[in-house]
């Protein structure tokens, strides 16, 4: 049933006759509250996780060309080298299945000598992209089919919704920033490039290899910046999707503690049973220890036993039981206040008198037997 309060304000600004209306279960269903570790766990493993696709890429694009630069006289050596091999036996040698074979392996060989490192670098920084950004997860939930994807509405929905646009308007951001940057480049290097005109083939390609690594550095710097910011955003939009109602929390802490009310009925049900089978015990003793009302302690001694044991023990009304049980079955009820608060105090059911309380119980269990003896 929804819970509507209502109020009435009297004042000068509004009528006497004024109702304002809050529905507090619309309050309940706003999702304030944190993520719990377990809501937390359960998005993780269906792959949820705050993740940049963006800090990886920059990340990639930086490192590969990094690698490029140091490796670039290396590649330069590789190509040159293998043009003029290519060349110089083009043209002397007749072209036949083998010797095209053998070109095309050459080919094969100086591709992964020159392209192989920067891809090993690349994938170095990938992998360690994104195991910092989400640690080791492994989940094939996001690739299961589910018809929602293919249905239309949900495809415009998705397509209209908040996230496509955050995602447009940080594209055209991205694409404007990086635009100026290029912009800003060209007009620093315009009397670079022009001279350029002026060297030979090899320094040309020098100088130009060197300005496209300076530009790729500058906009990979750029991009590196924006997708930090992009993690953040990532980071925040993963955390509001986390957000749980206060019901929410409330269900989870039931199946996760289990519901209150069934755990009370669960322990006063494991106290019933554990003072029945205390109940039971109390016939086997060889007397009942009182205060005379308020505590009464049932002692069991039998020769195998290091020390008497406590096998029942209750306070008031369970001390009345007690000792009730006791009469009716013939077990001594011994009064003796400073050792029945002794040991209910200091043992628990199941234990052993300590040390410190043997002589008085000893004396008891003596008087006990006498008694019996004589009764006998």
């Amino acid at each position: 049933m929804q819970c509507i309060r209502t109020f009435t304000a009297s004042c000068s600004h509004y009528p006497s006759s004024t109702v304002f209306i809050f529905d507090i279960q619309r309050f309940n269903q706003e999702k304030t509250e944190e993520a719990t570790p377990k809501r937390r766990e359960e998005a993780r493993k269906k792959g949820q996780v705050a993740k940049s696709v963006e800090l990886g890429s920059a990340l990639c694009l930086l490192a590969a060309f990094f690698a490029l630069k140091l490796t670039g006289p290396y590649i330069y050596e590789q190509l040159t080298g293998y043009m003029q091999f290519l060349f110089s036996r083009f043209t002397t040698e007749d072209m036949t299945i083998t010797s095209a074979y053998r070109f095309f392996l050459d080919l094969v060989l100086v591709f992964l000598k020159t392209v192989l490192p920067i891809m090993l670098v690349i994938l170095a920084v990938s992998l360690t992209v994104n195991f910092l950004q989400v640690g080791f997860t492994f989940s094939l939930e996001p690739l299961m089919p589910q018809l929602s994807r293919i249905n239309p509405a949900a495809g415009l929905q998705r397509l209209f919704s908040k996230r496509a646009l955050v995602e447009l308007v940080k594209s055209l951001l991205k694409v404007a920033i990086v635009s100026y940057f290029i912009y800003q480049f060209i007009i620093e290097e315009t009397l670079n490039v022009a001279y350029l005109s002026r060297l030979d083939l090899r320094d040309a390609f020098s100088a130009i290899a060197a300005l496209t690594l300076d530009l790729a550095f500058r906009i990979g710097a750029v991009i590196l910046v924006l997708a930090i910011l992009d993690y953040y955003y990532q980071w925040w939009e993963h955390n509001q999707n986390l957000k749980m109602t206060k019901q929410e929390v409330k269900e989870e802490f039931k199946q996760t503690e289990g519901n209150p009310q069934i755990k009370g009925k669960i322990k006063e049900r494991q106290r019933a049973l554990a003072m029945r089978r205390m109940m039971q015990e109390v016939p086997k003793a060889d007397v009942v220890v009182t205060n005379p009302t308020h505590f009464a302690i049932a002692l069991l001694y039998e020769k195998a036993m290091t020390a008497p044991m406590v096998i029942a023990k209750g306070q008031d009304f369970m001390a009345e039981k007690i000792k009730l049980i006791a009469k009716e079955n013939g077990v001594a009820v011994v009064e003796n206040k400073p050792l029945a608060r002794a040991l209910y105090d200091s043992v628990e059911i199941g234990e052993t008198v300590p040390p410190e309380l043997y002589q008085a119980v000893a004396e008891v269990l003596a008087y006990v037997y006498r008694l019996k003896k004589r009764l006998s």
